[in-house]
């Protein structure tokens, strides 16, 4: 039995090593996380303006502070799309060891020459919608395609070469030139074709038969029950279940919490369910498998010395979201004992706010993507609702419950063992 589960561990391991290494995916996980900074500044913005107190509304709004404060959001949430671009594309070509500003600057170009400009009042503008939420699709594709073209024209040395004593800066900018030419040309023949077809252009295409129904796949109440259990099955093997799937989470479910932090900039309620926020507040209480609960248990009821002074330990940093010192301490790494409370915790948190927020006991989170060690309780207030701090104490009042029988069964063990050990 032993042997077979080495044999499954050792072959999830290999898969998801192969997934975690592809450059690929690495760079549009690493890509947006680089961009989190954007996200984070713009929806602090919406937050800030957006406060939903009815004096402190109408103050800002006869003030003028409303426009001033929902600036940082016009060009960071808004225009996500553009910093996206360019940090996959410097993600990837980095990776390849290649100038990753170059390779940035030039996707950063090839997306806007796909994206329409549009005329008003004799003025050529650019939607803005196709730079934000709805364009970030097209930005991963962008800085996937532009960069890899980029890193094999400097590989096969198609590069203008400059005489030995000229400053690096102007090796740089001409070295990228060529290649910069040759990129853009290709994108804007691209461009060309698309406005002969009757999407007019590649932001269209891609949002009609990509964005959307993958979206809405993946934002989905089935979908995200699937994703759950995958993420804490992997777990249960010693493989890191959220990074393995990280491309997933960010390419699909970042741009859906975008959504709803647009939704909001602009007056109205957010529309989707899951995202990467729901996920952190209401999924993961306390890391994968929802451990705070656990954590809880060994801290104030284990009568194990050995449980006790883990829970204490691990209690603290398991409020801020972290929860190696349990998933490694006890261990619930292959341990069979706990295996079924802590798939169990977390897909029982996503089915009930899920069903809570479909039917509009509790407000839906407004996107936001969380930091990680954002603190329990904290995470509910900057979600965008205090509301779902009540959640949050009944969702682990149930974790609680769900672990408690596991965890008296693991207790009791430790507990004999240590007293046969004392005598």
């Amino acid at each position: 039995m032993s042997t077979r589960t080495d044999a499954i561990q050792g072959n999830l391991q290999r898969i998801a090593g192969k997934i975690g290494e592809n450059r690929y995916l690495k760079s549009v996980s690493e890509g947006l996380l680089l961009a989190l900074p954007v996200i984070i500044i713009g929806a602090l913005s919406i937050l800030i303006s957006n406060i939903n107190l009815e004096a402190y509304q109408n103050f800002i709004t006869e003030t003028g502070l409303k426009t001033v404060l929902s600036l940082p959001s016009s060009v960071t949430i808004s225009l996500i799309a553009l910093y996206a671009v360019f940090c996959i594309a410097y993600r990837l070509a980095t990776l390849f060891n290649q100038d990753g500003v170059v390779a940035g600057i030039i996707a950063l170009i090839c997306f806007l020459v796909l994206t329409p400009f549009a005329t008003l009042d004799d003025a050529s503008v650019i939607p803005v919608q196709f730079l934000g939420a709805q364009g970030l699709f097209v930005a991963i594709i962008v800085g996937l395609l532009s960069a890899r073209i980029y890193v094999f024209i400097v590989e096969k040395g198609w590069t203008i070469k400059m005489p030995s004593g000229v400053p690096p800066t102007v090796e740089k900018t001409f070295g990228g030139l060529l290649p910069g030419i040759m990129i853009v040309t290709l994108f804007t023949i691209i461009s060309g074709l698309f406005t002969l077809t009757k999407f007019e252009s590649a932001h269209e295409f891609v949002y009609s038969f990509i964005q959307t129904p993958l979206q809405n796949l993946g934002g989905g109440f089935w979908s995200m029950v699937i994703l759950v259990i995958i993420i804490h099955t992997l777990w249960l093997f010693g493989i890191h279940g959220t990074l393995a799937i990280l491309p997933i989470l960010y390419g699909v479910w970042i741009p859906l919490g975008l959504e709803n932090l647009d939704a909001i900039a602009a007056g109205n309620p957010p529309e989707n369910i899951v995202n990467t926020g729901f996920l952190a507040v209401l999924i993961i209480i306390g890391g994968a498998g929802a451990t705070l609960a656990l954590t809880l248990l060994l801290a104030f009821f284990a009568k194990s010395k050995r449980y006790k002074t883990l829970g204490r330990l691990a209690l603290p940093p398991a409020f801020f979201n972290i929860n190696e010192p349990v998933i490694f301490g006890l261990p619930i790494v292959l341990n069979p004992y706990l295996a079924i409370p802590f798939v169990v915790a977390p897909l029982t948190n996503a089915i009930i706010s899920y069903s809570l927020m479909k039917f509009g006991v509790f407000p839906l989170v407004n996107g936001l993507h969380m930091p990680l060690g954002t603190p329990v309780f904290v995470n509910s207030i900057l979600a965008g609702a205090v509301s779902l701090i009540l959640l949050q104490v009944i969702l682990i009042i149930i974790d609680i419950l769900i672990y408690l029988p596991f965890f008296k069964i693991l207790d009791k063990k430790a507990l004999e063992e240590e007293q046969s050990n004392a005598a």
